[in-house]
């Protein structure tokens, strides 16, 4: 059985997201680095823990389809099936945000990372914060992606406001990101 973070841990990492904090949880492959996407502050400080710059954009991760409602309800039926078919899962997808998320979560671009995760601690997160959040690998650009907890904490150590516990899933590398618009594979 997969574990299931404690709700006393989901508490104390929902408070501290809410508080402009950054925390650390295992995802389908690696570990992630999530904050409040409406936060400037706390994605600033992700990007700066990563060095990661503003304009390569960042993911949005949610427990539910519901909680991406505001940015793909109005997609046309055949795209929104391709979503639905793919998740929960390791599939993000690049879909108009139509200026519903800060610029600091698009970066550069007219579209958003956005992805429905399939990972129970992750999913536990989400709906425990009460929407999306960023989610980015956890790790400094250039530096392998965490894949256990004691890596997190040798890449950040105390400059995180909560770590959940848990092992990251089966998949053996990031999502693959796609374009919903052409289909065209981003990264596999």
């Amino acid at each position: 059985m997969a574990y299931q973070p404690s709700s006393l841990r989901l508490r104390a990492a929902a408070s501290a997201l809410q508080a402009g904090g950054v925390v650390a949880c295992p995802t389908e492959a690696v570990w992630g680095l999530s904050c409040d996407p409406e936060n400037d502050e706390a994605v600033a400080r992700v990007l700066q823990l990563k060095g990661r710059p503003v304009e390569k954009g960042l993911i949005l991760v949610a427990a539910s389809v519901s909680q991406l409602g505001f940015l793909i309800s109005e997609l046309p039926a055949d795209q929104r099936q391709l979503l639905d078919d793919s998740w929960p899962g390791p599939n993000t997808w690049l879909v108009p945000h139509r200026n519903r998320v800060q610029p600091w979560i698009h970066g550069a671009f007219d579209t958003v990372a956005v992805r429905v995760s399939s990972h129970p601690v992750v999913r536990s997160l989400c709906r425990a914060f009460g929407g999306p959040l960023v989610s980015t690998s956890a790790n400094p650009a250039g530096a392998q992606p965490a894949r256990c907890g004691f890596q997190v904490l040798r890449y950040f150590g105390g400059e995180l406001d909560g770590l959940l516990p848990g092992a990251v899933g089966a998949a053996g590398r990031p999502s693959q990101i796609r374009d919903l618009k052409t289909g065209r594979v981003i990264r596999a």
